[in-house]
């Protein structure tokens, strides 16, 4: 569940960069910052998914024998 919701709001600022870009607000100062600040949440987001899903799906390895002396 929490992967789903990750991705759905990984996508929403890139969804609001696409807005900026398609108004001609990218060129002032205050658009690039927006465009900016909208990427560093897509990427915390996205990482968090790429995490979570790491972590879901490989698969779990026994711990290596230990040698007896």
């Amino acid at each position: 569940m929490m992967l789903v919701l990750s991705v759905v709001l990984g996508l929403v600022p890139l969804a609001g960069i696409g807005w900026t870009v398609e108004n001609g607000l990218i060129t002032t100062v205050d658009g690039l910052f927006m465009s900016t600040i909208m990427l560093a949440l897509s990427g915390i987001l996205f990482l968090n998914v790429y995490l979570e899903a790491h972590k879901k799906f490989t698969a779990k390895k026994a711990p290596p024998a230990q040698k007896s002396s």
